[in-house]
């Protein structure tokens, strides 16, 4: 008897791949049970702006939005620097 794996297959992992990197490829997410308790989390709606709104962001203060680009960035004119918000608008309110 040859010694081997365990199972008789080895996987061919490169040198510098760190576990969590092959963790999360073969991350799946969790399906609901119809039958379950638990409600499921709701997912806020992204907001939109358009420009010409005015804003406020937790960092860079109040500003104006002088640009968008698709749902993906905003950008804000914040009267001493322009600063590309990319989505999501966590930190940033219309006002």
């Amino acid at each position: 008897m040859t010694p081997g794996p365990r199972h008789g297959r080895r996987l061919a992992i490169p040198a510098r791949t760190c576990i969590l990197e092959l963790m999360t490829e073969s991350a799946v997410p969790r399906r609901r049970l119809p039958n379950s308790p638990f409600k499921v989390p709701a997912v806020p709606a992204q907001e939109r702006f358009s420009v010409g709104d005015r804003v406020t962001h937790d960092v860079y203060g109040l500003g104006r939005v002088i640009g968008v680009t698709g749902d993906t960035s905003v950008d804000v004119d914040f009267g001493s620097r322009q600063e590309r918000i990319p989505s999501p608008f966590s930190r940033m309110y219309r006002l």
